[in-house]
């Protein structure tokens, strides 16, 4: 008999750390989405000294340590909290969601948003949302991050105005770079006033409930496809299976600052990346269509080692598939459908189709 997962209902943070299976799992999520070179060092040198030497990249664009102890925990705090990387309270860290264009030039508005953003978050008066709610900065010229989890998004239209989209609908509402901030935490409080049981934007409006007036203005649909290599801000980088040793991030930041994606790739201030062993930089690379979670390796719910299954069936990959291995239904490390799922469980794999690891099977006992 199968044993069903145990949801906690809540992602973890600096201020919030998650046991797992190989330790405590620090989240540390990145102000504006960016490290400069000193803060990616010393982060290396945190996981390095008192974790387990591992940090993963989430597929909300944050950062994890990997393999603390209770005794090593509190030297790891103190160390954020120098690198500027700790918000004030763990209520703050849990509001402040946010995903972060990586392709932002000094000459546009979204580092600013962000950091406006960020201040009203953590004003007394921001709404409290769920644990997993949460923004999306996506102010380039086309979208980026639609495939990334966010339930209240600043995007632009059509015809390159800015609008702001909940989650889930075709049509946004028109706003400003003056007015977008104050009209995203509106519609953040909208959302709290109508919901019922829903966590997440998409849910509520599933479930028939109405926009607000003026989400009447079309989206744009996202063509861009993230992979490793140039791009017009830095050098794009892949993890393989999303990890890394503390060392490889240490040397990434060797060369510059790192914008951090929630595609698993980090993108570095620098046209001057050399390869580097430990990432993908091939965009061929058939592991680059492999999404996993940790697995058995890592994670006291896994029921297969995820790493090993996705070596296996890259190679038997064609170019047009894609797929999501994960170890137990919560499908932590991709929440959306996915062509093709396959989960662990207790009786076997799990085999779905266009679907979420938490979908009913097409095929069981595999």
């Amino acid at each position: 008999m199968s044993t069903a997962p145990i949801i906690k209902g809540w992602c973890p943070g600096a201020l919030t750390p998650m046991e797992s299976g190989d330790g405590l799992l620090v989240r540390v999520r990145p102000f504006n989405g960016f490290l400069t070179a000193d803060q990616a060092t010393g982060l290396a040198a945190l996981a390095e000294t008192h974790g387990n030497g591992l940090i993963d990249l989430s597929s909300r664009a944050n950062i994890q340590i990997r393999g603390l102890s209770a005794e090593s925990y509190p030297s790891v705090i103190d160390g954020l909290r120098a690198l500027s990387l700790l918000d004030e309270t763990p209520q703050i860290e849990a509001r402040r969601n946010m995903i972060v264009t990586p392709f932002w030039k000094e000459s546009d508005a979204t580092k600013s948003l962000a950091s406006e953003l960020t201040v009203a978050l953590a004003s007394n008066d921001a709404p409290l949302t769920p644990h997993k709610f949460g923004f999306a900065i996506d102010t380039g010229p086309t979208p980026v991050l639609q495939d990334a989890p966010a339930d209240i998004r600043i995007e632009r239209d059509v015809s390159g105005g800015l609008i702001l989209v909940a989650d889930g609908a075709s049509v946004g509402k028109p706003v400003t770079i003056e007015n977008c901030l104050a009209e995203a935490i509106a519609l953040a409080a909208w959302f709290l006033d109508k919901r019922e049981h829903e966590g997440r934007m998409a849910t509520l409006l599933q479930s028939g409930h109405p926009l607000p007036d003026s989400h009447s203005t079309q989206r744009q649909i996202q063509t861009y496809a993230p992979k490793p290599g140039a791009t017009p801000v830095g050098t794009m980088v892949s993890l393989t299976y999303g990890q890394m040793k503390a060392s490889k991030l240490a040397k990434l930041a060797s060369y510059g600052g790192l914008r951090i994606t929630p595609w698993r790739m980090l993108l570095v201030d620098s046209y001057d990346l050399p390869a580097i062993e430990g990432f993908i930089s091939d965009p061929s690379d058939p592991l680059l269509r492999v999404v996993t979670c940790a697995g058995t390796q890592g994670c006291d719910q896994g029921r297969i080692n995820t790493r090993a299954l996705a070596g296996a069936l890259s190679a038997r990959l064609k170019p047009h598939h894609k797929i999501h291995l994960s170890g137990c239904p919560k499908g932590c490390a991709h929440p959306k459908p996915s062509a093709l799922t396959v989960v662990g469980s207790s009786d076997g794999l799990s085999l779905i189709h266009n679907g979420r690891a938490s979908d009913t099977p097409t095929q069981s006992g595999l």
